[in-house]
């Protein structure tokens, strides 16, 4: 069976095309759920309106595809609470300079 640590290792593969960091790392992921061989994954964007929300979503379900055991993925945009930098790790906010002083 898939585990969430799967899930997440393959996610860090996947980057906003915008942006050179990881979705994992800009905090766009919101939740996991695995049910046997389905993945439901929540993911949020810079913004509800952002253009690559398609080719993001796609990108994900391919690579989460890609791992052994996994036979349906689906990608939720979930917009509930507006996502800031302050999600994203301390890696990601390095890279974008706001560590920087």
């Amino acid at each position: 069976m898939v585990t969430e640590e799967e899930v997440m290792d393959v996610l860090r593969e996947c980057y906003d095309p915008e942006i050179p960091i990881n979705i994992v790392d800009l905090g766009f992921v919101k939740g996991i759920d695995i049910e046997g061989d389905s993945v439901h994954i929540k993911l949020t964007l810079t913004t509800p309106g952002c253009p690559m929300h398609r080719t993001i979503g796609d990108d994900v379900r391919q690579k989460v595809l890609g791992i052994e055991g996994v036979k349906d993925v689906e990608v939720e945009f979930v917009f509930d609470s507006p996502w800031t930098p302050e999600e994203m790790s301390e890696k990601a906010k390095k890279q974008m300079g706001f560590n920087d002083k």
